[in-house]
C-alpha cells in the first residue's frame, strides 16, 4: 500500500504517533480529526506500521513506480546476459546476435542491461573528459599534440613519446621502455626545455599515460590539457603523420634497441626540424616558421 510522497522530515514520526493513538483505543475517525489527516490515510498507516510497539517512525516510501509500461521482458534481459557471458563481446556484437536470432531490442537497451548487471566494460572510476574548443594554431605553442608509438608487445615492447607543434610542425621524440603518467610529464618537461617557445595547450588521446595525474601536473605548469574526441584520430592528424614519418625515415632504418634509438632519434629530430622541407609549410622547415611567426 503506497501513499503520497512527502519530504516532511517529521511525517514518519507523526504517522507512528497516530498509529499508537489508534492502538490505545481511539477510533480512526477521531485520530484523523485530531491529526488533520484523512481517515483513509490513518488506515493505511495502520497497515504499514511495524508490529514492534517500540518503533518510533513509519518511514516514507519512494514514489518511484516499480515497473515501467515499456520495460523489457524478463526473457529478453536474460538473453542479453546469457549472450554476454557466452561470447564475452561488447554491446554492439551482442545486439547484432540478438537481432540475428529474432530478438527485438535496441542497442541502447543492450547497453543499459549490461550496465545494470555489472557486465559492461564501463568503469565507474573512469575520468570523463571534457572537450573544450580546439584552439587555433596561430602561433608556435598554441596547440601541441602528444602521443606514444608502441613497438612490440609484452616484455619486449618499446615505446617512443612523440610531440608536435601544429603551427610550426616542430617535433620532439624520446624512446622509453615503459609509459605512465610520470614518464609522460617528464617527457613534456624535457620538450619544453628544448623548444624555443612556450606550450599553451597540450592535446592527447585517452591513453592511461595521459590520465588525471598527468592533467593535474600540466595545469600546475600553467598549460591546459585537452583530449581528442573518442574514435576521432583526425583530431591528432598532424602528429599521427609525424609518427609515420619518423618510423619510415628513422626507426625502420636502425637496429631495434633502446640504445640505438636514444642515439639516432635526436639526430633525426635535428634534421627534421632544421633541414627537412615540409610540403605543408610551403617547403619551409619548422625552424623557418618559428623564426617567422612570433610565439605567445
Amino acid at each position: 500500500m503506497y501513499m503520497a510522497y512527502s519530504n516532511n522530515p517529521n511525517l514518519p514520526r507523526v504517522r507512528m504517533e497516530a498509529v499508537k493513538l489508534v492502538r490505545s483505543g481511539w477510533s480512526t475517525v477521531k485520530v484523523a480529526r485530531y491529526t488533520g489527516y484523512s481517515q483513509s490515510a490513518i488506515v493505511k498507516w495502520l497497515k504499514r506500521a511495524p508490529s514492534d510497539r517500540r518503533a518510533r517512525v513509519i518511514p516514507t516510501q519512494s514514489s518511484r513506480p516499480e515497473h515501467h509500461p515499456s520495460e523489457l521482458k524478463k526473457e529478453v534481459v536474460r538473453a542479453v546476459i546469457e549472450y554476454r557471458k557466452k561470447y564475452i563481446r561488447d554491446a554492439f556484437f551482442i545486439h547484432h546476435l540478438l537481432q540475428r536470432d529474432g530478438i527485438e531490442i535496441s542497442l541502447s537497451s543492450v547497453k543499459r542491461v549490461l550496465r545494470r548487471n555489472n557486465l559492461s566494460r564501463f568503469s565507474k572510476w573512469k575520468k570523463w573528459h571534457a572537450y573544450p574548443p580546439r584552439p587555433m594554431p596561430q602561433a608556435p605553442g598554441s596547440l601541441v599534440e602528444i602521443d606514444t608509438i608502441h613497438d612490440g608487445i609484452g616484455y619486449g615492447a618499446m615505446y617512443i613519446y612523440t610531440l608536435l607543434d601544429v603551427c610550426s610542425r616542430w617535433a620532439y621524440a624520446s624512446p622509453t621502455l615503459a609509459i605512465n603518467t610520470h614518464r609522460s610529464f617528464s617527457f613534456v618537461e624535457k620538450a619544453r626545455k628544448t623548444a624555443s617557445f612556450s606550450f599553451l595547450t597540450l592535446q592527447s588521446d585517452h591513453g592511461s599515460e595521459f590520465s588525471k595525474w598527468f592533467t593535474q601536473r600540466i595545469l600546475e605548469r600553467g598549460m591546459s590539457h585537452r583530449h581528442s574526441r573518442i574514435r576521432t584520430p583526425n583530431d591528432n592528424a598532424h602528429l599521427e603523420r609525424f609518427n609515420r614519418t619518423i618510423q619510415d625515415e628513422c626507426i625502420s632504418r636502425i637496429p631495434r634497441s633502446i640504445k640505438a634509438w636514444q642515439r639516432e632519434i635526436p639526430e633525426y629530430l635535428r634534421y627534421y626540424n632544421t633541414e627537412r622541407p615540409h610540403m605543408g609549410l610551403d617547403m619551409k622547415t619548422p625552424t623557418d616558421i618559428i623564426k617567422t611567426i612570433p610565439s605567445y
